[in-house]
């Protein structure tokens, strides 16, 4: 860039696990190493990050600016100044890519407004991930993030996700975390039809990776343990010829 303002770089994270370099490709650990300020989720598990990437990365030189759901309005506002002041940030959540049902797009939007270079990088994203493997329809779909943690809100928006799968033959995918997990699939399979088409990612990118289609009658024969595992969900109408 020919002007004095910092560029803003979209660092993804892995989606768990101790392994980076069959995850994050050797170019973003390559644009991390000339940057010297983060706004981050949480700034334990960014230090411990880049300590991943590069165990010599020197972090104590570093600035980190936590942003997150609790982050006010002056707080991202101190990270535009950092970068129109010269300094290039990079943005790191907790999993997968920033902006993405993660904080980060306050920030972006900014960035935009004052003609940062705003520069997304390449990596982990669950649900484009989910979607993939779910043998549903990857042309219609919405992500829709977080489902309501109040369970008659919840379950509404299941029956309303099996409706529009049933009318359009569009993808409908969520999550939550991993401590409601259970309660989430509990109502799934008590309050979908039989034939609803379920679809469960679990674990992505990692060693115990599952990902399996079937409809919620076959699920309720089926049904794991998801407790303690990260899980995108997936309604959707299988791409069968």
């Amino acid at each position: 860039m020919t002007n004095k303002k910092g560029a803003l770089w979209l660092i993804p994270n892995t989606l768990g696990g101790e392994s980076t370099s069959d995850i994050l490709p050797q170019h973003i650990t390559n644009i991390i190493s000339e940057l010297r300020h983060f706004a981050v989720e949480e700034i334990k598990s960014a230090r411990r990050l880049l300590r991943k990437l590069d165990r010599n990365f020197p972090i104590d030189e570093c600035t980190f600016y936590q942003m997150n759901k609790r982050s006010s309005k002056d707080e991202v506002m101190q990270i535009l100044l950092a970068i129109l002041g010269g300094n290039s940030v990079g943005v790191i959540s907790e999993a997968g890519c920033p902006g993405v049902a993660d904080p980060g797009a306050e920030l972006v939007a900014l960035c935009h407004s004052q003609g940062v270079f705003v520069n997304p990088l390449v990596g982990p994203s669950s649900f484009l991930l989910a979607l993939m493997g779910s043998g549903f329809s990857g042309q219609s779909f919405t992500f829709h993030g977080y489902l309501p943690k109040e369970r008659k809100d919840r379950i509404k928006k299941m029956k309303d996700f099996e409706m529009d799968t049933r009318r359009t033959g569009a993808t409908h995918l969520f999550m939550d975390t991993p401590f409601r997990n259970m309660n989430v699939l509990e109502d799934l399979l008590n309050e979908l039809g039989d034939t609803c088409e379920l679809c469960i990612a679990a674990n992505l990118t990692l060693p115990n990776q599952r990902i399996q289609t079937m409809s919620v009658k076959d699920w309720r024969e089926h049904a794991k343990d998801l407790s303690k595992s990260p899980v995108v969900f997936l309604i959707g109408k299988s791409q069968m010829s």
